[in-house]
């Protein structure tokens, strides 16, 4: 299972700018705000959780929310995703993996989804 999405930053950027932390709060969870220090990191977690609800085939919405993925970072810095232990187990999610980079106003992320074995 495999999912991509690109975000504009300035996007991002304009929508935190009108709403303020708002805006941040829609997608993000108080974890994650914590990680932003500009917009370019908001807009790789927007992409992130797009891609992550697309790779599950269904897209934001009822059986995946933004807020029913998380994203961290590793020892590394590296970026880290993990679904709730609903949608993990609705989807047979054994481990998932995720990218992100920002270049040219956008940010773009792919989340590879590994499924259990039957």
């Amino acid at each position: 299972m495999i999912g991509i999405d690109i975000t504009s930053i300035d996007r991002i950027k304009k929508m935190y700018e009108k709403f303020g932390i708002k805006a941040y709060e829609k997608f993000l969870n108080t974890n994650e705000i914590e990680l932003i220090k500009k917009p370019e990191t908001a807009a790789g977690f927007w992409a992130a959780k797009e891609a992550a609800s697309k790779a599950l085939g269904t897209g934001i919405g009822e059986h995946c929310a933004f807020h029913d993925i998380k994203i961290s970072k590793g020892k590394l810095g590296n970026p880290k995703i993990k679904y709730k232990k609903e949608v993990r187990k609705r989807f047979g999610i054994k481990k998932s993996h995720l990218s992100i980079t920002h270049d040219a106003g956008f940010a773009i992320a792919v989340v590879i989804n590994v499924l259990k074995k039957d």
